[in-house]
């Protein structure tokens, strides 16, 4: 670095990044030409943003917030960021020189310090000249989540001096920047600290230096854990000096990087960058810190609250600093504003989002709320063309159970709703609910039943003009009861002097039947009807062929199976025989076929089955029902004897279908 009152090159005067929170050795031991006991390390960390020709003309400084620390205040605050006019120009240097100096009286000289993160710019001020030097409070407020860089670029032909610092737990940290070493604090400037971690060990650590101008003007050196000095090689004047260090696990731990102005310096100060390289890439370090000088004064100190109706701080939430007059809030996504207020200082409210403030100490509140909208939720059931309000049924939506109807308060976005299944329906999933602030979304969760209607007639094989009787029974599992109408539509030569219509409810566990006697004169099909769902099925009678009995069933979807019995008499006992056709694969049918009754009972004997190869029938008897475990469209009979001591008019039973 060139002395101070040398004016060919002053952008090679020293340049110094700031940082916060002390940076003193402590009780770290210095050895060889380590001070004596008792002398101050570190002190205020001077750093310095060059307005021309340096090689880095901007310097920038890296805030790293965790989760965890999110909202904790950050506390950033520097020392000296305007150029003081009393501290060097045109070649005098004041007393309290800290480190400012101008190479052109009369031009202007500003400095910006620029924060910004994940969502954008949180403060830009710009700092002019002045005769003092200043305390300011550039940002005390909380921060999400994220990495912000801090810019400092000065502009006009000279060099400022500041120092920086942040709050607990946070840190800056930097890869390259520029300190300023001065002639009046010979004591040696602790410049970072760099953690040599495990993973390290193995690799090379650079530290490269700049512009320190010979080992005549000062000295620099590292110490590292356990105390160990080692000396760096000082850079000569526009050149970089390189060390490098192979990481033994002995040499895990931090690093404490010094430089120290020497007695033979012809310079005011000495700008000196300083890189940290691992393996030749930037690697960080941490550095700032300062205790501010004694009397020095506050210039200007803004709190801003970011918080709830009832007070609390809202998670995430920060302001943004528009120059030095204007505070907006950064709220969390969707959340509106209520209000604004200068709750301490002078200024004026513009807005719910914004205040503008005179400097000094402000105190500034804004209120906001959580968006919140509703979504609500209820059930029907679609049978026909009705659309019947399910209550109780249970759903989920945002990790909560709720039954229906019901009325969910949330924050906006898209929410899924899972249904429960409800036995003898169909359920395609509704489409996430959409809420919107002070708006009520709907869901409609929508239940098809599925519901079965079966006709016997019994018997169904008789003289002409005899009477039979008719059993039509709606069926579902469904366990919401359903309104509904059962008739009977009766085909000429079919007549009965009972009603053929029925209306009532049904619902799983309870079927609605409708039973009519009915003279027969001629064979025929008569037809019930499920209404309001349209569902149809048929039953056949057949006048003058005694000895059997039949029944068709259809069921949802439009499968329809029927069944026939006959019986004739045999040699010994009768054989009866049993036609099933189907129309549809099924699984473990049920052909009921009560055995007549009688002291001693009828015993039926083996079966006899004919019908489709393809099919996986294996016929056995369970009770009353004779079980096929599984069968293809087609006709299947079975035959069997049966031995009974009734008479023929009393050995025929009426069958039924089922699976």
């Amino acid at each position: 670095m060139l002395s101070a009152f040398s004016r060919w090159s002053p952008a090679r005067f020293s340049l110094l990044s700031a940082v916060s929170a002390a940076l003193t050795l402590g009780g770290t031991s210095l050895a060889q030409t380590a001070p004596p006991a008792g002398t101050s390390i570190g002190g205020i960390l001077p750093l310095v943003s060059v307005g021309e020709k340096w090689p880095q003309d901007v310097e920038s400084y890296t805030i790293r917030i965790s989760p965890q620390d999110a909202g904790k205040p950050l506390g950033l605050e520097v020392y000296s960021p305007g150029f003081n006019l009393k501290d060097y120009v045109d070649g005098r240097r004041d007393e309290g020189y800290f480190g400012d100096e101008l190479y052109k009286k009369n031009e202007p000289f500003d400095t910006t310090f620029t924060l910004s993160g994940p969502g954008g710019t949180v403060l830009d001020r710009r700092f002019g000249q002045n005769r003092e030097h200043t305390w300011e409070s550039l940002f005390s407020g909380g921060l999400g989540a994220g990495t912000y860089t801090l810019k400092v670029n000065s502009r006009g032909d000279g060099k400022n001096s500041f120092a920086l610092r942040v709050a607990a737990p946070f840190a800056l940290e930097t890869s390259d920047f520029t300190v300023n070493a001065r002639a009046t604090t010979p004591e040696p400037l602790l410049a970072a600290r760099l953690n040599v971690t495990a993973d390290w060990v193995g690799q090379t650590v650079g530290l490269l230096n700049y512009d320190i101008d010979g080992p005549q003007e000062a000295e620099t050196f590292v110490v590292q854990p356990g105390g160990t000095r080692v000396n760096l090689t000082p850079s000569d004047n526009g050149k970089t000096a390189t060390d490098r260090f192979k990481i033994t696990p002995e040499l895990v731990g931090e690093w404490q990087i010094f430089i120290r102005v020497l007695p033979t310096t012809r310079q005011y100060s000495n700008a000196v960058r300083y890189s940290f390289r691992l393996n030749d890439k930037p690697v960080s370090a941490r550095i700032g810190g300062f205790d501010p000088p004694t009397a020095t004064r506050i210039a200007n100190q803004l709190f801003v609250e970011v918080v709830d109706p009832r007070g609390r701080p809202i998670p995430g939430a920060s302001y943004t600093l528009i120059g030095d007059s204007s505070v907006r809030p950064q709220l969390p996504s969707g959340y509106v504003p209520v209000s604004s207020t200068l709750v301490q200082g002078t200024g004026n409210i513009v807005s719910p989002t914004e205040v503008r403030y005179q400097p000094g100490y402000n105190k500034i509140r804004f209120v906001a709320r959580a968006p919140e909208g509703q979504l609500a939720v209820d059930a029907v059931a679609l049978y026909g063309d009705q659309r019947i309000a399910l209550s109780g049924v249970p759903f989920e939506v945002a990790g909560r159970t709720l039954t229906t109807p019901a009325t969910v308060p949330l924050a906006p976005g898209d929410y899924p709703v899972t249904p429960t299944p409800i036995p003898g329906s169909t359920l395609t999933p509704p489409l996430p609910g959409r809420v919107a602030d002070e708006v009520a979304g709907r869901v409609t969760i929508e239940y098809r039943v599925l519901s079965t209607v079966t006709l016997i007639t019994a018997p169904d094989i008789l003289n002409a003009c005899d009477v039979t009787q008719l059993v039509a029974s709606a069926r579902t599992d469904f366990p919401y009861r359903l309104p509904a109408t059962l008739a009977l539509n009766l085909p000429t030569g079919w007549s009965s002097d009972y009603p053929l219509e029925t209306s009532g409810e049904f619902s799983g566990g309870q079927p609605l039947r409708l039973k009519v006697p009915v003279r027969v004169c001629r064979s025929d099909t008569a037809e019930a009807v499920l209404n309001p769902v349209g569902l149809r099925t048929t039953g056949a009678a057949k006048v003058r062929s005694p000895g059997s009995a039949n029944v068709t069933r259809s069921v949802q979807n439009g499968a329809r199976a029927s069944l026939s019995k006959s019986v004739e008499a045999a040699a010994q006992g009768y054989t009866v025989t049993l036609v099933f056709t189907v129309d549809s694969t099924l699984e473990n049918v049920r052909l009921i076929d009560p055995l007549p009754a009688g002291n001693p009972p009828a015993v039926r004997g083996p079966l006899q089955l004919q019908g489709s190869s393809l099919a996986n029938v294996q016929p056995r008897v369970d009770g009353d029902a004779i079980v096929l475990s599984r069968v293809i469209p087609g006709t299947y009979t079975l035959t069997y004897a049966l031995f009974s001591d009734q008479p023929a008019d009393r050995v025929v039973t009426s069958p039924d279908l089922g699976w």
